[in-house]
């Protein structure tokens, strides 16, 4: 992956307040350009070998390709669940003036 390829990445949160206070962790610690916050949702699972229903709030995080393990690292330090979701994905098409106003929100190219 070359250093400008914009991605997404997920992960979900048990409360709105928590989801406010990990979004603006990321980018005050300049690790994401953007993150939105949906919610509430209901996500349904097997943990511990039982089905778990529970609301959640997704976060996605508009973040570059250099910032990946990074941020990974961060949410395994910063998010309160034993094993938090991170699923991450290339944006393939990605319009130019987001592009441009993305990067000139990173560190990786205003330094």
């Amino acid at each position: 992956m070359t250093a400008d390829m914009l991605m997404l990445g997920w992960t979900t949160i048990g409360t709105e307040a928590a989801a406010n206070v990990l979004a603006r962790s990321l980018i005050e610690s300049q690790l994401a350009v953007c993150v939105q916050i949906d919610g509430p949702m209901t996500s349904i699972y097997r943990w511990d070998d039982e089905i778990q229903s529970q609301q959640e709030f997704r976060l996605t995080v508009k973040f570059f390709a250099d910032q990946g393990e990074l941020i990974e690292t961060h949410l395994n330090k910063a998010h309160p669940y034993e094993n938090p979701e991170w699923v991450a994905v290339k944006a393939t098409n990605v319009a130019e003036k987001y592009l441009s106003w993305a990067k000139s929100n990173s560190t990786l190219f205003t330094l």
